[in-house]
């Protein structure tokens, strides 16, 4: 199997012709910046792990319209993240999902993806759909089935899941469960949570001592009446009940119209049950849409709370929460979508990183609420841009990746080399 990398000389080359101009936006920028070295270091070490679902054209109930060159193994979706990363330096940890993407021999995937510098971040699990060959439907729901004998199904399948983590060096594990109801009388929703409840004890009984277990919520779909795991509080009713290796996940679509995320993630937060993220954004519902395509000001403030919040516990801001995009690419490049989202997200934490701490705490206190308005719009609207470009340099990466991927015509070299048809693996 060819793979294509993006050469180390390609990268300095191109940084090279565009470094002038870099420099000048940047020393504009940092001379007001007194940690401006912190701030570099810490975008520097600041990692996004992409999904392995992500790396093809996403599509909806109505369609879906292949852009070409897409990944036909995960041998080659791994290569397509070791080229995000070439590019970005800020994409190091693939997170793959069960049963799309089982590999056939552990010790090589693992080499293949130490060669491109990455790691191996959440695994996620899938009982929202029936796989060919599988015994019994969770049409009805899989761990809140009324059936006990399709309740172990989900579970057993969970409990693989780890298993395949296990031998790739993954160190947690991401439930999403579409259990629910479409009509009311359809299901007891005290006997739905209790059955969700039982089966996931099952699979956190199964965790290693030093995993963790993501409970991811979602406020509606594919059920449109209710969701069992539903919402935010549900969520951290089930990771509380399970135990001190469980959290909940945030997925910034998950949420109903207006839904305050950033109050959610400070609160999760200062319960110490914030396990990570699912970034995306959106306009009306589960849109998945670029990270900060919509809602850059939302970004940023979910990223000043976490900022804040992560730093009064002492938490360290590049593994101890789960940081991943959960996109669909229905009319871009998936690649190039992936790198604007994985752009977005370092301009929010870089613009959280500058916002005055003390300043803002103190306009809280006196309850100076224009004060603390400006603090923060001052940081939002600052243009980080060369500030997260710089920190990429410094980690070999392009000054302007999508610029570099066009000029390297990319996707046009994969097309090549894996045709003009194929379809990846995932929704």
């Amino acid at each position: 199997m060819k793979i294509m990398n993006i050469e180390k000389y390609k990268i300095e080359e191109y940084n090279q012709q565009a470094d002038a101009k870099h420099t000048r936006k940047l020393e504009g920028l940092v001379e007001d910046i007194n940690n401006y070295q912190e701030i570099l270091k810490k975008l520097i070490n600041f990692q996004i792990a992409i999904p392995s679902w992500a790396l093809g054209s996403g599509g909806t109930r109505f369609g879906r319209f292949p852009g070409g060159g897409e990944p036909r193994s995960l041998e080659e979706k791994i290569a397509d993240v070791g080229l995000l990363h070439a590019l970005n330096r800020s994409s190091g940890a693939i997170s793959l999902h069960i049963p799309w993407d089982i590999p056939e021999n552990y010790q090589e995937i693992r080499a293949l993806a130490a060669q491109y510098g990455l790691a191996f971040d959440a695994m996620n699990s899938n009982t929202f759909q029936d796989q060919p060959n599988q015994a019994l439907s969770y049409k009805f729901g899989s761990m809140q089935h009324v059936d006990r004998v399709v309740r172990k199904q989900a579970v057993d399948h969970n409990i693989e899941v780890i298993k395949h983590g296990i031998e790739l060096g993954s160190k947690s594990l991401t439930v999403w469960l579409s259990d629910g109801s479409c009509f009311p009388g359809q299901l007891n929703f005290r006997k739905a949570f209790q059955r969700t409840l039982e089966s996931l004890q099952e699979v956190y009984e199964a965790l290693p001592a030093d995993w963790k277990i993501f409970v991811e919520y979602k406020a509606f779909e594919p059920n449109f009446y209710s969701t069992t795991v539903g919402d935010w509080g549900q969520s951290f009713l089930y990771a509380s009940k399970l135990g001190a290796q469980a959290y909940t996940l945030v997925d910034l679509g998950h949420h109903l119209p207006n839904a305050n995320i950033e109050q959610i993630v400070s609160l999760l937060l200062m319960e110490g049950k914030l396990g990570g993220f699912h970034f995306n954004d959106s306009k009306y519902g589960d849109d998945d849409l670029t990270a900060g395509s919509i809602k850059p000001y939302q970004l940023f403030l979910i990223f000043n709370e976490l900022v804040e919040g992560m730093d009064a516990r002492q938490l360290d801001h590049t593994k101890d929460l789960g940081w991943m995009i959960d996109a669909s690419h229905n009319v871009k490049d998936p690649l190039e979508d992936l790198l604007q989202s994985v752009e977005a997200i370092m301009i929010a934490y870089a613009q959280a990183l500058l916002v005055d701490r003390t300043a803002l705490n103190a306009a809280q206190e006196e309850n100076d609420v224009a004060k603390a308005q400006e603090i923060l719009q001052a940081a939002f609207r600052t243009d980080v841009r060369p500030l997260v470009a710089e920190a990429r340099k410094r980690a070999g990466g392009a000054l302007d990746p999508i610029a570099l991927y066009r000029s390297l015509n990319v996707r046009q070299e994969l097309i090549k080399e894996r045709g003009s048809k194929t379809v990846a693996t995932g929704l």
